[in-house]
C-alpha cells in the first residue's frame, strides 16, 4: 500500500510539473500550442501571486506550527486557504492575516477544523489534481495554464481567468472526474474580447527578453 501511494504521489508531481510549462506539448499525436497553454496573468501578477503564497505560507506555518496545515493558493491576487486547523480561532486568524496583505484583493477561507491530513490523504489529493489537469490540457479551447486546481479530499477548488463558456466547460469536466464530489469555482469571468486581448499580450510578453524587475 505504501509503495502504491508513493508511486501515485510521484506521478502526480511529475505530471503537474510537466504540464505547467508553456510551449508546445505533444503526447500521442495530440498537440497543444502556447495560445491555449499561456497564462493570462501578466508576469508582474504572476510574481505577486507567488509572493503572496510564499509570504503567507511561511508566516502561518511559523505562527501555528503543528496546530495547522494551511495551503495558500493565489491566482490573480485572489487567495484561497485550504487545509486543516485545530480550532475556529486559528481559522479566523489565518483568514484575517491574509486579508490584511496589501496585494490580496479577496480571500476565500475554506479551512476545515480538524486534525491535520495524513501523507496518504495529501498523496491522493495531488494525484486527483494531476488527473484533472491532464484532462483539462487536452480539452479543446480550455486554457488549463491560466487556472489553479486545488483538491482537498473529494472537494476541488478552481481559480482562473476564463470566459463564461470556458468556466462552464472547466466545472463540468472537473465534476465528471472520478473521485470528485464537490466543485467550487472562484473564476474571474472575462469577455471574448478581453480573452483575445490577454492572449495577444501574453504572446508579446513571451517574446520579450528576460530582465530584472524595475525597483
Amino acid at each position: 500500500m505504501r509503495n502504491t501511494l508513493t508511486i501515485k504521489l510521484f506521478i502526480a508531481i511529475l505530471i503537474s510539473s510537466f504540464l505547467s510549462g508553456c510551449g508546445v506539448l505533444a503526447v500521442g499525436g495530440v498537440v497543444a500550442g502556447t495560445s491555449v497553454l499561456a497564462d493570462r496573468r501578466s508576469p508582474a501578477v504572476q510574481a505577486i501571486d507567488k509572493g503572496i503564497e510564499l509570504e503567507a505560507g511561511n508566516a502561518l506555518a511559523k505562527r501555528y506550527g503543528d496546530d495547522a496545515h494551511i495551503n495558500i493558493t493565489s491566482f490573480n491576487q485572489k487567495v484561497l486557504l485550504t487545509g486543516e486547523v485545530k480550532d475556529a480561532d486559528i481559522k479566523g486568524q489565518a483568514g484575517a492575516y491574509v486579508k490584511e496583505m496589501k496585494n490580496a484583493r479577496s480571500v476565500f477561507n475554506e479551512l476545515v477544523i480538524g486534525p491535520n491530513s495524513t501523507f496518504t490523504a495529501r498523496a491522493n489529493d495531488a494525484y486527483l489534481e494531476s488527473k484533472i489537469k491532464t484532462q483539462m490540457i487536452f480539452t479543446d479551447k480550455l486554457p488549463s495554464n491560466s487556472m489553479a486546481i486545488v483538491a482537498e479530499g473529494s472537494s476541488v477548488y478552481l481559480m482562473g481567468i476564463l470566459t463564461q463558456n470556458e468556466a462552464a466547460i472547466a466545472k463540468k469536466l472537473t465534476s465528471n472526474v472520478s473521485g470528485v464530489k464537490d466543485v467550487y469555482a472562484y473564476f474571474d469571468i472575462i469577455s471574448d474580447a478581453e480573452k483575445t486581448r490577454l492572449e495577444k499580450q501574453g504572446k508579446a510578453d513571451e517574446s520579450q527578453p528576460n530582465s530584472a524587475p524595475v525597483q
